[in-house]
């Protein structure tokens, strides 16, 4: 571990950590704090109250001259109290975009820039872009979906292309009985509730534009589809996950339309032809199996040719990573990867991070019990119980294999370590995070050793 991060205004219960990106070159880490309190509306505005019960904040780091320092506090231009700003975030690969989903907005005005004082709509949820002028952050854009329902949880992920022109936004709630991809959203008509959407966004150089709504090619109710995203460089590649989706298939474009797998999970791949977004794969696990969530997470390589994916629930619940590539014509598994020390309800494949060029996959296990410290220590020990760990997987151009073990540098029980993974391009640097973290230290480098501030959260980066 080189560095341990803190909020610049640490209070329990903030989870500092909930989401993190990592750009590219590994010099730039946004940090979501989904349940922060500060009523600010400003960019580096007051952090001080606690006025706004779990309105959400973003921190942002940068590298320079050999350490990390906090470039900026982010709060949302409309922040309100149980908007979750921060619920999940997503940086360009020049770490000079950054897109924010917020779940819990409550804005009813659909579109781009739209109304922000609105609040006719609960948990509806919203996406902002902030954008660094080589001097300061600045809010550009207000996204909401083109059809903004109740509970639809838009921004529960997102995902921005490393080029920084691609935006996909997942709304895991979003209720119609649609299937396939449209231009803009029709009528929304609420039959399949928890069914999931995803909106595509792309920016004509002045201005943000929903390029498509899409949903699954086998749409059913509470199936989550949208829980997880990633794009891929050129944003022409989407993987997007159904981490509760019910068919019992096993591998590649297998049969969607049973469902006697409950929540087994599903991948689905998109592609644009230039004119349209088409659905390439159905993506399920070898071992399809119950309450597997595979697709809870996923992470595609930069060229959109190398897919991971995780499941937390697969292999009798001790949880699996898979690795999928894409020869020109079709999708196959490359790798199945299971941790070094696999116990049950360990939930490895939580949270999964592809490198861009796609030779290496971090994996975190936020529920794994050893109490070791580190790199590479003991992994039997199980008297840590969910203090988390993660795993980094090499690939050594004809295997997968597992090159680090790795634990926090203050490992306590049920701190979740591994909740969100990041990685730079070629894997030498990546972040790790722990929403239940419990010391009131600030900033960079700071006391690890007290827990006075429970859930408070922290960042790793190693």
């Amino acid at each position: 571990m080189i560095t341990y991060v803190k909020a610049s205004n640490t209070n329990s219960s903030d989870n500092f950590g909930n989401s993190i990106s990592l750009s590219a070159d590994g010099n730039t880490l946004a940090v979501g704090a989904d349940r922060e309190d500060s009523n600010s509306t400003s960019l580096n505005g007051d952090q001080a109250n606690d006025d706004a019960t779990t309105s959400g904040a973003v921190y942002l780091f940068r590298y320079k001259s050999n350490q990390w320092s906090q470039q900026a506090y982010i709060k949302a231009p409309n922040a309100e109290a149980s908007d979750t700003f921060g619920s999940s975030v997503s940086l360009s690969s020049d770490g000079n975009t950054l897109v924010v989903g917020a779940q819990g907005e409550e804005g009813g005005v659909p579109g781009i820039n739209g109304d922000p004082t609105d609040n006719s709509i609960p948990n509806a949820g919203a996406a902002y872009i902030f954008t660094f002028d080589g001097t300061d952050w600045n809010h550009q854009t207000y996204v909401k979906a083109s059809n903004p329902g109740d509970g639809d949880h838009f921004g529960i992920a997102v995902a921005l292309s490393p080029d920084g022109s691609t935006l996909a936004v997942g709304a895991d709630g979003e209720s119609s009985d649609l299937n396939g991809t449209y231009a803009l959203s029709p009528v929304d008509n609420d039959l399949y509730s928890d069914a999931g959407a995803v909106y595509l966004f792309r920016y004509n150089g002045s201005n943000w534009i929903q390029e498509a709504y899409i949903k699954a090619s086998n749409t059913e109710s509470s199936d989550r589809f949208g829980s997880s995203l990633s794009l891929s460089h050129n944003g022409n590649t989407l993987a997007v996950g159904a981490k509760d989706e019910d068919s019992a298939a096993t591998g590649v474009n297998g049969d969607q339309f049973n469902n006697d797998s409950f929540s087994s999970g599903a991948v689905y791949l998109f592609r644009f032809d230039g004119s349209n977004w088409i659905q390439q794969a159905y993506i399920k696990a070898s071992d399809t199996s119950s309450s597997g969530y595979f697709g809870a997470s996923v992470s595609l390589s930069s060229n959109g040719n190398l897919l991971g994916v995780g499941g937390y629930g697969q292999n009798s619940r001790n949880g699996a990573a898979y690795v999928y590539q894409f020869d020109g014509s079709d999708w196959s598994e490359q790798a199945y990867l299971t941790a070094s020390n696999a116990e049950s309800f360990d939930y490895f494949g939580n949270s999964v991070a592809l490198s861009p060029e796609g030779n290496s996959l971090l994996v975190g296990a936020f529920s794994e019990g050893s109490n070791s410290i580190g790199v590479n220590g003991e992994q039997t020990d199980n008297s840590a119980g969910s203090s988390g760990a993660a795993y980094l997987f090499r690939f050594d151009g004809s295997l997968w294999k597992q090159e680090f073990y790795i634990k926090p540098s203050n490992t306590e029980s049920l701190d979740r370590f591994g909740l969100s993974v990041s990685l730079s391009s070629n894997g030498s640097r990546f972040a790790i995070s722990t929403e239940r973290e419990s010391s009131s230290a600030t900033g960079i480098n700071g006391d690890q050793s007290d827990n006075s501030a429970s859930s408070s959260g922290a960042v790793y980066i190693y």
